[in-house]
């Protein structure tokens, strides 16, 4: 059986068919409807095996037998309303956090990707530091709430060819990246609010490589002749798209990363300098691949169906598949 882990609006719905159409069972889990839609039973009897059983709107499911999950995209926990203390609140969460994720790392399973190495993952420190180690490229970067030390940073790169972004632009708290324009200096001292990233401008073209287990796609995504070169998703619709073959020098780099990161998938954004050198800006274990595979015929979703169902068939033979990079079919 294969657990997925994420919701309906995420964009499972291909790799989630072609694994039923392969004949495997598919059980789909969204952590939002947990408590409150939802029960968790982990049952130890006097004798014989324990229960691991969910239950949602969409079914009740053991999990026992679960040979394979993925750890797609997560929601937060919704509690009960009638708890209107947000401490009562708080508790209820965290109680169900603790029952959950020791159920989850209790099934004998492969996750995809596990979730204590996705947690880790998802903070860019931490990434930039195990690419640094691998070999990798990064941008001359500085994190800090510290004004000065902010005006000091864009006084040495230069007004105008230093970015400043977020750790995290969620839908509800989107922040794009920035140029620090000489009428943004003005705002520096709102930095001691909160760390902002800091990095030097990398001009040339974007790069989105999805790595799934040892296979790798990567497409360019070059939104230098846009109106607005500094980040390519605020103008991803018209941006070329096109796929590439990469250095094998620089497929060795990355999946080295993935690997000290403990990740199975991630998709991983670079750029390529004018002068051909590589830049690692970060990895997101949970990233987006359709915007990619819609635009270049690249098989990405077969591939992740393929990867959880032999993972699915515990067959370890069919996992020793030699590193390369798939191009795949221009659009």
């Amino acid at each position: 059986m294969i657990l997925v882990v994420s919701y309906d609006e995420d964009h499972t719905a291909d790799v989630v068919r072609r694994l039923e159409a392969a004949g495997r069972e598919v059980v789909r889990v969204d952590l939002a409807d947990l408590p409150v839609r939802g029960e968790i039973t982990i049952d130890y009897p006097a004798d014989g095996r324990p229960e691991y059983a969910l239950a949602t709107p969409a079914g009740r499911t053991r999990l026992d037998e679960c040979r394979v999950a993925w750890w797609r995209r997560i929601r937060p926990f919704t509690v009960d309303r009638a708890l209107g203390a947000a401490r009562d609140q708080g508790f209820a969460a965290s109680e169900t956090s603790h029952a959950l994720h020791g159920l989850f790392h209790s099934l004998g399973c492969t996750w995809v990707n596990p979730p204590a190495l996705d947690a880790m993952a998802h903070h860019k420190p931490y990434q930039w530091e195990m690419a640094r180690q691998a070999g990798l490229v990064l941008p001359r970067t500085l994190v800090t709430n510290r004004p000065e030390k902010a005006r000091r940073f864009i006084e040495e790169v230069g007004v105008g060819r230093t970015v400043f972004k977020a750790f995290i632009a969620g839908i509800d708290a989107w922040r794009e990246t920035r140029l620090v324009r000489a009428e943004e200096l003005e705002n520096l001292e709102s930095v001691r609010y909160a760390p902002v990233i800091f990095q030097e401008f990398v001009p040339g073209a974007d790069l989105r490589v999805t790595v799934i287990g040892d296979r790798v796609f990567a497409a360019e995504i070059d939104a230098s002749a846009t109106s607005y070169p500094v980040d390519m998703r605020m103008v991803v619709d018209e941006t070329p798209v096109r796929p590439v073959a990469l250095p094998p020098p620089l497929t060795a780099g990355l999946l080295r990363l993935m690997r000290r990161l403990g990740l199975v998938y991630g998709a991983i954004d670079l750029r390529r300098r004018p002068d051909g050198q590589y830049v690692f800006f970060e990895v997101n274990p949970a990233g987006q691949w359709l915007f990619v595979e819609e635009r270049t015929d690249m098989p990405i979703s077969a591939e992740v169906a393929a990867l959880l169902s032999r993972r699915d068939a515990r067959d370890p033979g069919s996992e020793r598949l030699p590193p390369r990079t798939l191009a795949g079919r221009a659009g």
